[in-house]
């Protein structure tokens, strides 16, 4: 292992993240309000850290890139930028304690959304923005994680997308990398653009429109608003909002595809199909759930919030329109089951990905036709391709270890105090990467009275959600480090 080469990349990710600060900075120079200090102070020492490492490793540069490597490299590197992106919260008026400042940037970088901000409006505009933005910034890089990184990493099965999907996908961690890189972030900009001037077209101020753009696309979930997106008010902004939910819970090189004049992209993918069919199933579902329970006067009303909220948390979004804690035991206990489905693969979305739960469900049916046909030799295949027993090996471990660390994860969460409603939903909700759960974590709620010990736990399970689990879990087994 060449800990001085990824102490290298570490560095300049680290300095890549301190020269972004100016971009809040600007606002709240613009703003003139209490922001322009701690960005000021966070950006010079993130710089100074991470071109110190970097300059100080920089002969170790090389070509080529082990699997252990990029895997170190991964973990590292995310944990040390959601340090350093915590330090304009720390250094923020408000007393910010440490674990707090982590808590609020580790959930910005991993997209999911939980605060412990009990009055978002009263963060000046520049804190407002950084935010947002690094909810953006992390959505982008779990896209180009996930469709270029973890296929060369062989990890939970996104070695599918090697044959299944064409170009921009490498094939294997090399220079062009950085093509497929520019060609994603060009998609990921002009979504993010184009909602922004939507928003605007709908009644959102500048400011509001640009912060919720950061925060759509990258299925992240953070307002500018105590109230998220419900302070609105707007069936316009909410439909708005659904639809680019719903291009972000969906594979980024479908959206490619598309872009280039295949208009057919997303119907002739079958994890796409599920996706969506499983969208539409269960928003009809807890739309004449909540009509027939009398929570709205109409059905356009009730299939307008229940399209929302459904939308939100499979999509692991986790903007709020309702406190669907409100709402009838069955739409509370299938919105606790988007919690676990998740979006598709090589989106910016959590949970188990809809296409793990596919061949989880296939590999099921072959179990049990085999017990109907013993002798029958039979072969798990997906878009006319046949799932290798390795595939299908890592995707039924990642299922095995989301579930077992769900399960441990609420039981030490209780432990600290936590009622097992809130314990379970507050695991759900960060390994996840939904933000809001149930009980004292829901969606009018916060995650400020969680104790301490707690906060570093779903800290730890944000991290084990958004990097596939297997990427954190590596690093704990002995023989990763040994020669």
């Amino acid at each position: 292992m060449r800990w001085r080469y990824i102490v290298y990349i570490v560095g300049a990710l680290v300095m890549f993240l301190g020269f972004t600060m100016v971009v809040p900075l600007a606002f709240g120079l613009f703003y003139t309000d209490q922001s322009v200090r701690p960005l000021l102070k966070s950006m010079g020492m993130t710089i100074m850290a991470g071109g110190v490492l970097f300059l100080l490793f920089r002969k170790e540069r090389t070509a080529s890139l082990n699997q252990r490597e990029g895997m170190a490299i991964v973990t590292v590197g995310w944990t040390a930028v959601g340090f350093f992106g915590a330090l304009p919260f720390y250094f923020a008026d408000g007393h910010w304690e440490l674990v707090d400042a982590f808590f609020e940037s580790v959930s910005g970088f991993t997209t999911t959304g939980a605060s412990i901000l009990a009055n978002v409006e009263a963060l000046p505009k520049g804190l407002l923005l950084w935010r947002s933005f690094i909810q953006w910034l992390g959505g982008m890089g779990i896209i180009v994680l996930s469709i270029a990184i973890l296929p060369f990493l062989g990890v939970g099965g996104m070695q599918l997308y090697k044959a299944e999907v064409p170009s921009p996908v490498p094939d294997k961690l090399k220079p062009r990398i950085r093509d497929t890189a520019k060609i994603l972030w060009k998609v990921y900009a002009l979504f993010s653009f184009v909602q922004m001037v939507l928003l605007m077209l709908g009644g959102m101020t500048f400011f509001d429109a640009l912060c919720h753009a950061f925060t759509t696309m990258p299925t992240g979930g953070f307002s500018t608003r105590n109230a998220s997106v419900a302070h609105f008010d707007s069936a316009y902004m909410d439909f708005v909002i659904i639809f680019f939910m719903v291009l972000a819970g969906i594979n980024f090189s479908l959206h490619y595809q598309l872009l280039r004049g295949r208009p057919l992209a997303f119907w002739k993918d079958r994890e796409c199909r599920f996706f969506l069919g499983a969208l539409l199933v269960l928003i009809a579902v807890v739309s004449w759930d909540v009509f027939s329970a009398q929570i709205y006067n109409s059905i356009g009303g009730a299939f307008r919030y229940a399209a929302f909220q459904v939308v939100s948390i499979v999509t692991t979004t986790g903007f709020a329109t309702a406190d669907y804690e409100t709402w009838p035991a069955l739409s509370q206990h299938i919105l606790l089951a988007c919690m676990f489905l998740g979006a598709s693969a090589g989106s910016t979305g959590g949970g188990m990905k809809c296409l793990r739960i596919m061949l989880c469900f296939k590999y099921c049916y072959k179990e049990l036709f085999s017990l109907v046909h013993p002798r029958a030799i039979t072969t798990i295949k997906l878009g006319g391709q046949t799932v290798s027993e390795e595939i299908m090996r890592s995707v039924l471990g990642f299922l095995a270890l989301y579930v077992g660390l769900f399960g441990l994860s609420t039981i030490v969460l209780a432990g600290f105090g936590v009622d097992f409603v809130t314990a379970f939903g507050a695991v759900a909700a960060t390994i996840g990467n939904i933000g809001p759960g149930f009980g004292a974590v829901g969606p009018v709620e916060n995650y400020a009275l969680i104790p301490v010990p707690g906060k570093w736990l779903l800290i730890w399970c944000m991290l084990l959600g958004r990097l596939e689990i297997y990427t954190v879990l590596i690093l704990l087994v002995p023989e990763f480090w040994h020669k």
